[in-house]
């Protein structure tokens, strides 16, 4: 798409654009995580006056100090994730983060937030928390059994996979013991930096386990297409109890059986098409759940199931609480 000479700014759809600022290293430490915002307000300020100006919402899914840079008529923090629970995973100062919790908290209009974990954290504290989870492309991942499998993949069947960030967010210790049971297990996604490369190499001297690393987007179904079924091994951790793994989502829309360690938001979901287990128990459910023929039936019980978690759906609402209609 045609770029609108705003540094970081293109449009990517008739109604849509994006704003991409370009801040300097480090800017997760104090002084220069200041510099970042100054940097990160200038750049809205010129991306908005080259759009036309009149902003309806501004919608911060972090605590960057951006509210009021815009005289936007609404304010909405988006809660992604729990950001001060997972200060020492992000490398930054739990206090500063903490601190910034509560001046978005205090300076939002609307909060909204992706898990029931964030929503309880922050009514307990006598704010009204919409709760809007993640979602998931439906149809992306439904056409997962027409595709070929990934060329790459070459690992036996049947195979448990994991698709997403390989990061200290992950029990590796419960994939250890799947892989010990002699499954065939692929990891698709890329690792996060700061994650100890020997943690994933333990891994890898099984010959049961591959790791393709990072994958478009868009592919992501032809690798599922290679699974039998799809694993969530979160630790348990704050950071992670405050997260809503759309991965979850993403398997059962391809059709997969799904095995997730027992977060809230799993729970949440409310369904037997996801098996919950503990981090014991984790390798035998997989183990059981490769055993059990696929029944179309189920099959297409997953894909209904996600289809009602789509991100259309998500969109609704959210537009629904910031005061944006859909179009006709």
């Amino acid at each position: 798409m045609a770029s609108l000479r705003t540094p970081g700014l293109r449009l990517i759809g008739e109604r849509l654009a994006r704003v991409t600022p370009i801040v300097p290293p480090g800017h997760s430490r104090n002084k220069m995580r200041d510099v970042a915002d100054v940097i990160r307000r200038r750049v809205l300020v010129r991306s908005v006056r080259r759009l036309g100006g009149d902003v309806h919402a501004v919608v911060a899914a972090s605590f960057a100090p951006v509210f009021g840079v815009v005289n936007e008529r609404r304010r909405i923090l988006y809660a992604t994730d729990d950001f001060a629970a997972g200060a020492e995973l992000i490398n930054v100062a739990g206090n500063r983060l903490l601190a910034d919790e509560q001046r978005q908290l205090a300076t939002a209009d609307t909060i909204i937030a992706v898990s029931p974990t964030l929503v309880e954290k922050w009514a307990s504290s006598g704010h009204d928390v919409i709760l809007i989870p993640n979602g998931c492309d439906a149809s992306l991942f439904a056409r997962t059994d027409q595709v070929a499998a990934a060329r790459d993949v070459r690992l036996a069947s049947p195979v448990a996979g994991f698709i997403g960030h390989l990061s200290e967010r992950i029990d590796f210790d419960i994939l250890e013991d799947v892989a010990d049971r002699g499954i065939s297990l692929l990891l698709v996604g890329p690792r996060q930096q700061t994650l100890p490369v020997a943690r994933i190499s333990r891994l890898l001297r099984h010959e049961n386990v591959q790791w393709t690393g990072p994958r478009p987007y868009e592919q992501l179904p032809s690798y599922l297409q290679a699974m039998t079924v799809g694993l969530v091994p979160y630790a348990d951790s704050a950071f992670n109890r405050g997260s809503f793994p759309l991965k979850t989502l993403e398997y059962l829309a391809g059709g997969r059986a799904t095995i997730a360690t027992d977060l809230p938001s799993v729970r949440w979901l409310s369904t037997d098409l996801v098996t919950r287990a503990s981090s014991e128990q984790f390798a035998g459910a997989v183990e059981m759940a490769l055993s059990i023929p696929t029944d179309p039936a189920v099959v297409d019980s997953r894909r209904a199931f996600a289809r009602t978690h789509d991100w259309d759906q998500r969109a609704r609402e959210f537009g629904a609480a910031i005061g944006i209609r859909p179009p006709p």
